[in-house]
């Protein structure tokens, strides 16, 4: 089995700080010794992934990929989301986070030669990219060779399960490292600054899931926020042992600090009466270890009645908001039974939310149902938005499983899908489609964020910025641009924490 090495954090290690090869834009990296020492952030980082041979086939296992990172002071002549595309704006940043946003003057002396200046050249820039909901531990297995024999041969959801179920059994500490890096790495090349990540615990794989997600979580910090949630996949109240061994597990990865949310899919339950006790029972093990939830819920069509009115009516019950000193939101992923709702249905089931006085965010995984759901249901987050005002989202949820095999790490393509899945091709519906996979991801997953997509004082510098620099037609002026077409993730830079980060192989 192949063995990742790490090089070391320490900035005097740094071999490169300029930025990616496909931009040119004007950064000065003169006398970065001299940057404030006062500050809060690190001006450097380092991230090696060193290439490993896997020893049972003499193949390279991963590809050398490095991240350096600059300290960024001020950002000038960008575009802004929701502003004038034919205005450009100077960007303040103080502590990882925006000072000031102010319109850019030409006429200004050119500070290019002072350290921590970045020179935005007309590009957009926009906040960054969120993985509300994503598997970390069961991602690319039908591209890993080692999990070759474990191909889809029905496109099932039973099938699904049992694929997964067959290469859990062989996951190793090594394996899991290896694949869930690639996810990262990849996410943030895209944009990705945070994400739920979700670990499964279970009989056959006990922590491992979790372990290895708790050391890529110290691996990525101040690079990525990673977000553990550890997940029950399997049912907590059916099966031989009536679901023992399983709470078990879930209320030993509870205790760990490192998780910040557990999550179960009371769908797998044999009966109805056991999936409302699997919900009963994880919101009192989220609310005594002072965790967030989050449920995969009424992941099936039309035949089975849907559980979300239970999922609040039991939140009432326990009194979820009660003592409780955060908001975090409760998150319900997939809901496709929703997804033939009517006006009145959803009016209801707001009335109901607000009258349990809960914050509950959606997500719409559009790329894993399409592909599960027979009848192609989905959810469709920009009606929740715009018609019934109630929090939404859109996720990638799997990459390279049986659950989904099609698709990559960066969220934009989820969000450009829903322009023609959704029928969303308004510049208000494309815009809300940019900020289901950014601002709106990262406040349903409870993270510090303004559901919106533009920039604001206090808001955390983490940010993208797209183009090329070329001052022409071509180049992205405004996010509805971005989601109408992607476009090549090499076209984007990344700003994390106020850094500049540079990928390198």
């Amino acid at each position: 089995m192949a063995k990742i090495q790490f090089g070391t954090n320490n900035p005097s290690t740094l071999t490169s700080t300029s930025p990616p090869p496909a931009y040119s834009p004007s950064l000065s990296l003169a006398n970065s010794s001299k940057r404030r020492s006062d500050t809060a952030i690190q001006p450097n980082i380092l991230f090696n992934s060193i290439s490993a041979l896997d020893s049972s086939n003499n193949t390279t296992a991963t590809a050398v990929q490095s991240i350096s990172a600059t300290h960024i002071h001020r950002i000038i002549g960008v575009r802004l989301p929701r502003r004038s595309p034919q205005k450009l704006y100077d960007i303040l940043l103080t502590k990882g986070k925006i000072a000031e946003v102010s319109p850019h003057n030409p006429r200004m002396p050119s500070l290019s030669h002072l350290p921590g200046i970045l020179l935005g050249n007309g590009r957009l820039i926009a906040p960054s990219l969120c993985h509300a909901h994503i598997h970390l531990d069961k991602c690319f297995l039908l591209s890993d060779p080692a999990y070759s024999d474990l191909s889809i041969q029905h496109g099932t959801f039973d099938e699904a399960m049992s694929l997964t179920q067959q290469a859990k059994a062989r996951f190793t500490h090594d394996d899991l490292l290896r694949r869930g890096r690639r996810l990262v790495l990849e996410s943030l090349r895209a944009g990705v600054t945070a994400m739920r990540a979700f670990v499964e615990v279970d009989a056959t794989v006990e922590m491992l899931c979790l372990d290895a997600g708790i050391e890529l979580q110290e691996q990525f910090r101040g690079l990525c926020e990673i977000q553990l949630c550890a997940f029950a996949q399997v049912p907590l109240f059916s099966g031989t042992d009536g679901g023992d061994a399983a709470r078990k597990l879930m209320r030993e990865a509870a205790k760990r600090g490192e998780v910040a949310v557990v999550g179960s899919a009371p769908y797998v339950e044999a009966e109805e009466v056991k999936a409302r006790m699997n919900v009963r029972w994880l919101a009192g093990l989220a609310k005594g270890e002072g965790k967030a939830l989050d449920f995969h819920l009424d992941y099936f069509g039309i035949e089975r009645q849907p559980m979300v009115h239970d999922v609040v009516s039991i939140l009432k019950s326990v009194a979820w908001v009660e003592q409780r000193s955060d908001t975090q939101p409760v998150c319900l992923g997939h809901c496709t039974r929703l997804a033939r709702w009517t006006p009145a249905e959803w009016r209801r089931l707001k009335e109901q939310i607000e009258e349990a006085k809960l914050d509950v965010s959606f997500v719409g995984l559009p790329t894993s149902d399409l592909f599960m759901m027979k009848d192609k249901s989905t959810l469709n987050p920009v009606e929740l938005v715009r018609d019934h005002q109630l929090n939404a989202a859109i996720a990638v949820n799997n990459v390279g499983n049986a659950f989904t095999p099609q698709g990559s790490c960066d969220p934009i393509t989820v969000a450009s899908l829903g322009v023609g899945l959704y029928s969303a091709g308004t510049k208000f519906d494309a815009s809300l489609l940019y900020n289901c996979v950014s601002s709106r991801a990262k406040s349903a997953i409870g993270l510090d964020s303004i559901p919106s997509p533009g920039l604001h004082e206090g808001q955390p510098a983490d940010f993208v910025l797209f183009g090329s620099g070329e001052s022409d037609w071509t180049s992205p002026r405004a996010v509805t641009d971005v989601v109408y077409n992607p476009g090549a993730v090499s076209n984007r830079q990344i700003i994390s924490a106020g850094r500049l980060l540079n990928f390198s192989r």
